[in-house]
């Protein structure tokens, strides 16, 4: 393939300037149905009760499975680079840095 077909393959992404910043989430949901699976982004902050959904994400069950590898390699980069990612007192599900009781995935 030569470089003109490479450049005709490419996919251009735009990343609009109020999106670039991006909203801080350390609490997520993940939910599915036959068709879909939804990972709701939410903040928790210590004493309060209420967690904020920041962001909505709907996926379809390939891509979610596509996700799911390129976090787990994305991760086993970041490892072999700096260490370990060590998560303090907390269940093997639970994807809440503060406990709540809630939010398993």
């Amino acid at each position: 393939m030569n470089n003109e077909n490479n450049k005709q393959n490419q996919l251009q992404i735009e990343l609009p300037q109020e999106v670039a910043q991006g909203d801080y989430a350390n609490f997520a949901i993940i939910t599915h149905s036959s068709s879909d699976f939804i990972i709701d982004f939410a903040r928790v902050l210590p004493g309060l009760p209420k967690a904020q959904v920041k962001s909505r994400v709907i996926l379809a069950p390939e891509h979610a499975k596509r996700l799911l590898g390129a976090l787990q390699e994305n991760i086993v980069r970041y490892e072999q680079e700096f260490g370990a990612i060590k998560i303090p007192n907390q269940g093997p599900r639970t994807i809440s840095p503060f406990p709540t009781g809630k939010g398993e995935a």
